[in-house]
C-alpha cells in the first residue's frame, strides 16, 4: 500500500506541533494545563476492581507525540527495537534461503494460492450494504499531494475524539466524530478503512454514554454486542485464513506441536476450546496418517461449543470423520454445547479415558476469559492442569487490549489494527469484496468490542506473550520448545507478500507485520512433565 506507507514515512513539517493539534480539538486540555479544576469528571467507563486507580482524563502530550511518531515511522521504528529488545531478538524479514521441507505445508497450504486468485464476486451489493456509492479507486494527483496532511489530521482527530469520549465530553466527541466520518471511507486507503472501524466503535461508545447508571457505569444491555451474524463471521474468518497467514500460522504451529507431543502415542483425544469450525483439523489428520510409526489407533475430538446453532459445524465434522477413516484413522467426534468454565473441565464431563494422550487446543479463545481481575482465566487454567494434558496449544493476538483504562486501550488497538490493515493493503486490492468482508465482518467487530464495551460484554481482551507466559506459569505450565520455525518460514512463502516477519521469544513463535507482532503461537506442558 504505497499511498499509506508514503504518508507514514513522510517527515514531519517543522511547523507541525502535535500537542497543539490535540489542544485544538480538546479545549479541556488547555483548561487542565492552566490549573483549572474539572467541575465534574466521572470515572473511566470501566467496571474497575478495587485496586485500580483513576486514570488522567486527558492524554499527556508526550504520549501523543510518541504515538503519532510511531505511525509516521511504522516501517522503520521497529527495526531499532528488534536490535535492542530481547523480545524481538529473532525478528527478521522473511527470506527464502535455507528452506526445509516439512510434512504439513503441502497438505495445508498447497491450495492457498489457488484460493487467493479469485472468486470474482460482485461489488455492487457490498457497496449498497455499507452505504457507499460510486467510488474512485485511484486517487487523484491532488489527493496524493494532500495525503500526508490528511492522514495526520485524521490521526489527531481520532485521538482527540477518544480523549473527549474518555472525559465524557459527548458534545465535543460528537462534533469530532462528524468530522472523522467526512474523512474516512471503507473503500479508501488502509488508514481511512481502519479509522472507519474505530469511528464505528466510538459511535457505539457514545451511544452507551447516554445510558450511564447512577454509579458512573453504563448499561451494556442497551446495545447488541455484535452487529455481525455467525454466518458472516465464519465467512470472513475463512477469507482471512485464505488470504493472509495470520490464522494459518496458528493452525500450523498448534498442529505441529500436537504431532510433536503425540509421537509414540496411539490413542489421542483433543479438546478444542470454543470450537467454531473445522478448518484446523484436515491437515493434522493427514500428517498423523503419514507419521513414520504409523497412524494412531484412535483419534477423538471433543469440541466445546458456545453457539447452539451448530448444524454447519456438525456437517464439517462428519466430513472430517469420513476423511480420517479413509486414511486409516478411526475418528470420533463429540460436541458439548456449553461455554468453557472450570466446572465443565472435569474428566467425567469430558469423558476422558484411560490410555489416552490428552491435548487441549485454544485458538484465539482463552482471552475471552481474562476479565478485569483475571480470576476467571486462572480458574480455567488450573482446571486444565488437573486434567493432565500432554500439551496445551495456545494461539492468540499478541497485543495489550486489556488495560484498565479506555484511552490506553484505544491507542494500543489503533496501532495494532493499523498494522493489520496495512498488511491487507499489500495483499488485496482496495475494491476487493473479500477484503471488505474481512475488514467489516471480522476486524470491525473486534475493534467495536474493544472500543465500545466494558464489563462482561468486553470479550476481546487480548494480552501480550509475556502476560500469557506469566499466567500459564502461575497455573503450573511450562513452555514446550517448538521445532517448526523453518515450517513457518516456508508457509509465509505461499502468500508471496513482503512484510511478514517471524520471531521466536522464549519458546513462543510470533508472526508480525513489518516487525509489529500480530499473532503468537505456543505450546505448554504441565510443569516437570517430560519433554517430547
Amino acid at each position: 500500500m504505497e499511498d499509506f506507507n508514503g504518508w507514514l514515512s513522510f517527515p514531519f513539517h517543522e511547523s507541525l506541533n502535535h500537542d497543539q493539534a490535540i489542544r485544538r480539538f480538546c479545549p479541556a486540555r488547555v483548561e487542565q494545563e492552566q490549573g483549572g479544576e474539572w467541575e465534574e469528571i466521572l470515572n473511566e467507563i470501566e467496571i474497575s476492581s478495587p485496586s485500580e486507580t483513576t486514570s488522567p482524563p486527558c492524554l499527556p502530550a508526550s504520549e501523543v507525540d510518541d504515538f503519532v511518531d510511531s505511525f509516521i515511522n511504522m516501517d522503520h521504528c521497529r527495526d531499532d527495537d528488534i536490535q535492542s529488545s530481547e523480545k524481538q531478538q529473532s525478528f527478521d524479514y522473511y527470506d527464502q534461503d535455507g528452506m526445509e521441507t516439512f510434512s504439513m505445508v503441502d497438505d495445508m497450504y498447497g491450495d492457498v494460492l489457488m484460493m487467493m486468485e479469485g472468486d470474482d464476486m460482485e461489488m455492487g451489493g457490498l457497496a449498497e450494504d455499507f452505504g457507499v456509492g460510486e467510488t474512485n479507486m485511484v486517487p487523484s494527483v491532488e489527493e496524493v499531494s494532500h495525503g500526508v496532511d490528511q492522514g495526520l489530521h485524521l490521526v489527531h482527530m481520532l485521538l482527540a475524539c477518544a480523549e473527549a469520549v474518555g472525559c465524557r465530553d459527548t458534545k465535543l466527541a460528537e462534533s469530532l466524530l462528524s468530522q472523522i466520518w467526512a474523512s474516512v471511507s471503507p473503500w479508501g486507503d488502509s488508514l481511512q478503512r481502519v479509522s472507519s472501524c474505530f469511528a464505528m466503535g466510538l459511535r457505539s461508545r457514545l451511544s452507551l454514554l447516554h445510558n450511564v447508571n447512577i454509579n458512573g457505569t453504563f448499561n451494556n444491555d442497551t446495545m447488541d454486542v455484535s452487529l455481525t451474524s455467525r454466518e458472516e463471521k465464519l465467512e470472513a474468518f475463512q477469507l482471512l485464513n485464505q488470504t493472509t497467514p495470520y490464522i494459518a500460522f496458528g493452525f500450523m504451529v498448534a498442529n505441529e506441536a500436537i504431532c510433536q507431543a503425540a509421537q509414540g502415542k496411539e490413542n489421542l483425544h483433543i479438546i478444542d476450546l470454543g470450537m467454531e469450525h473445522t478448518l484446523q483439523w484436515p491437515s493434522l489428520i493427514r500428517t498423523l496418517a503419514s507419521r513414520p510409526e504409523g497412524p494412531p489407533k484412535k483419534l477423538r475430538i471433543t469440541g466445546l461449543v458456545e453457539d447452539h446453532n451448530v448444524f454447519e459445524l456438525e456437517a464439517g465434522m462428519k466430513a472430517l470423520v469420513e476423511e480420517a477413516s479413509s486414511l486409516g484413522i478411526p475418528t470420533e467426534f463429540n460436541m458439548i454445547s456449553e461455554p468453557v468454565k472450570p466446572s465443565l473441565l472435569t474428566r467425567e464431563n469430558l469423558d476422558l479415558r484411560e490410555g489416552e494422550a490428552l491435548f487441549v487446543n485454544s485458538i484465539m479463545h482463552l482471552h475471552k476469559y481474562v476479565k478485569e481481575s483475571r480470576g476467571s482465566l486462572k480458574a480455567i487454567l488450573q482446571a486444565l492442569k488437573k486434567l493432565g494434558p500432554t500439551v496445551l496449544t495456545l494461539v492468540e493476538q499478541d497485543a495489550n487490549h486489556n488495560g484498565p483504562f479506555f484511552l490506553g486501550r484505544f491507542l494500543e488497538s489503533l496501532h495494532f489494527y493499523s498494522a493489520i490493515f496495512d498488511s491487507l493493503e499489500a495483499s488485496l486490492p482496495r475494491n476487493s469484496p473479500q477484503r471488505m468482508k474481512i475488514e467489516r465482518q471480522h476486524f470491525a467487530d473486534e475493534i467495536r468490542n474493544i472500543v465500545a464495551f466494558e464489563g462482561l460484554n468486553r470479550i476481546e481482551r487480548h494480552e501480550r506473550a509475556d502476560q500469557w507466559r506469566r499466567q500459564l506459569g502461575r497455573a503450573g505450565f511450562q513452555v514446550m520448545g517448538l521445532k517448526c520455525t523453518s515450517q513457518a518460514r516456508m508457509m509465509l512463502s505461499v502468500y508471496g507478500c513482503d512484510g511478514y516477519t517471524l520471531a521466536s521469544e522464549k519458546g513462543c513463535l510470533l508472526l508480525g507485520w513489518k516487525g509489529r507482532p500480530i499473532m503468537l503461537a505456543s505450546a505448554w506442558q504441565v510443569h516437570n512433565a517430560s519433554s517430547s
